[in-house]
C-alpha cells in the first residue's frame, strides 16, 4: 500500500496528460501486485475419516459394515476480496475436494471415489480460532452396484450405476497455529445416489468424524481488498425455469423415461447476497403414465394421474454467477404413486446473464437434486429467466 500512496501523490503532482492517463490505467494492477503476493490463500488440507453407514429407510436391506473408513483431500483458495461477492460474503474459501471411501463391505458396496467443488463459510471466526461450515457436491463413483450378471451383486438394493451424485458435508472447529498451518477436528456426512437415472437407487449416506492438518505455502490469510459497497437494491423479480430430468422404471435395468418440470416464481434479493422465493413447481412424469397404462389403473385418466404440482419457498445464495439454491415444496396435488406430502430441492444456478436493469435481467442454467428426506427422486437439468 505504500507504494501505492507515493504513486497517487506522484499522479497528483505530475502535470503530462498523456503520462498521467497510462499511470491511472496500470494503477489496479500496480496495487494487486504490490498487495497480494503469487499463490497466496491457496493451501491443501487432508482429513482422515471413520464414518458409519446407517439405515435410513426400511427397503435398506444392505447389510450395515461394521466400519466405513476414508480420506478427504481439499484443494482450496482464501477468496480475498477480488469479486464484490466475495467481501459481501465475508471472504468465504473455495475449494475442489477429492474423497475415497471404503464402506466396510467391498463385495456389496465396493468403493466410492468422489470429486466435488465446494465452498466453506465461517461460522465464528477468532484470530486463532474458527467454526466453519463446508459444503459440496459433485460425482461419485462406485466400484460395484446392484447386478445380475457378472460381477453379481444382487444385495446391494442401494446403488444402481457406477456414476453418482456426490454430496459432502463438513463442519469443523479449527485452530490457526500460523500462516501456513492449521490443525481441525470436525464431523462429516457424505451422500451418493444416482436421482433415480438407475434403479435401485435408496443411496449410501454415511456420517462421522475427521480430524485433519491443513498447509498453506505462502500464506493462509492473504491481504484483503477492501472497498466500499453500495447495497444492492431489494428487486423483486418475476421468474420462470423449464426442466428435465430421466428416471428409469422401478424394475432394475428397465427402460428411462423423461420427466418434464416447470416452475414460476417471485423472488427478493436481500442483504446484497441472497434471492428469498417462493413460488409453484409442476412436474408431468411419464414414468408413472406408462405404470398406470401397463396396469389399466385410472384406464382412460392417466395422464391426470401422472403429475404432481406444489408450493414451494427458499433461498439462493448468491456467489457472483453461481448461485447455491435450497428449496423445500409442498404438494398441492401428487400423482398416483403417492410419496411424501414435501419434498426438498438442492442444487445451482449458474448466470449467463446478470443486470440491474433491462426487460430481461436474469438468463441462468440450473441443475437440481429433488429427494424425499435423504431419498433421491430425480436430478433436474434446466434453464430460467427473470424479468
Amino acid at each position: 500500500m505504500r507504494h501505492t500512496r507515493h504513486l497517487l501523490l506522484f499522479l497528483t503532482l505530475n502535470r503530462n496528460p498523456v503520462l498521467r492517463t497510462a499511470m491511472l490505467l496500470f494503477l489496479p494492477l500496480i496495487s494487486f501486485a504490490q498487495d497480494v503476493t503469487p499463490w497466496s490463500g491457496f493451501g491443501i488440507e487432508v482429513n482422515p475419516m471413520v464414518e458409519k453407514v446407517y439405515k435410513h429407510e426400511a427397503k435398506f436391506t444392505v447389510p450395515l459394515p461394521a466400519l466405513t473408513t476414508g480420506v478427504d483431500v481439499n484443494l482450496m483458495l482464501h477468496t480475498y476480496g477480488k469479486m464484490a461477492w466475495e467481501q459481501r460474503r465475508r471472504y468465504p474459501t473455495i475449494g475442489l475436494g477429492i474423497t475415497y471411501i471404503n464402506y466396510g463391505i467391498d463385495s456389496i458396496y465396493g468403493r466410492c471415489l468422489g470429486v466435488y467443488p465446494n465452498i466453506e463459510l465461517p461460522l465464528i471466526r477468532g484470530k486463532n480460532l474458527e467454526w466453519t461450515l463446508r459444503l459440496g457436491d459433485g460425482i461419485g463413483y462406485v466400484t460395484r452396484h446392484y447386478s445380475r450378471t457378472d460381477p453379481v451383486d444382487t444385495l446391494n438394493v442401494a446403488i444402481g450405476s457406477h456414476i453418482n451424485d456426490f454430496f459432502s458435508f463438513n463442519m469443523d472447529l479449527r485452530y490457526h497455529l500460523n500462516k501456513h498451518w492449521d490443525i481441525q477436528l470436525g464431523g462429516n456426512f457424505n451422500h451418493i445416489s444416482d436421482a433415480s437415472y438407475h434403479k435401485p437407487n435408496l443411496g449410501v449416506n454415511t456420517y462421522g468424524a475427521h480430524i485433519g492438518i491443513r498447509y498453506f505455502p505462502v500464506t493462509s490469510r492473504p491481504p484483503r481488498i477492501e472497498r466500499k459497497l453500495e447495497p444492492l437494491k431489494n428487486r423483486w423479480l418475476f421468474q420462470a425455469r423449464m426442466g428435465l430430468a430421466f428416471v428409469s422404471s422401478e424394475t432394475p435395468g428397465g427402460p428411462l423415461y423423461p420427466v418434464y418440470l416447470a416452475s414460476g416464481y417471485v423472488s427478493r434479493r436481500w442483504l446484497s447476497k441472497n434471492k428469498a422465493f417462493i413460488g409453484m413447481d409442476y412436474s408431468y412424469h411419464t414414468d408413472i403414465y406408462a405404470f398406470l397404462r401397463n396396469n389399466e389403473i385410472f384406464t382412460g385418466n392417466e395422464a391426470s394421474h401422472s403429475y404432481k404440482s406444489a408450493i414451494f419457498f427458499g433461498n439462493e445464495f448468491m456467489l457472483g454467477r453461481v448461485g447455491a439454491v435450497l428449496q423445500v415444496g409442498v404438494y398441492t396435488h401428487q400423482a398416483a404413486l403417492k410419496q411424501d406430502p414435501y419434498y426438498e430441492k438442492i442444487g445451482g444456478n449458474y448466470y449467463l446473464i446478470q443486470k440491474e436493469h433491462g426487460p430481461l435481467k436474469e438468463l441462468f442454467l440450473s441443475a437440481f437434486l429433488l429427494t424425499h428426506k435423504i431419498v433421491a427422486e430425480l436430478g433436474e437439468i434446466g434453464i430460467g429467466v427473470g424479468f
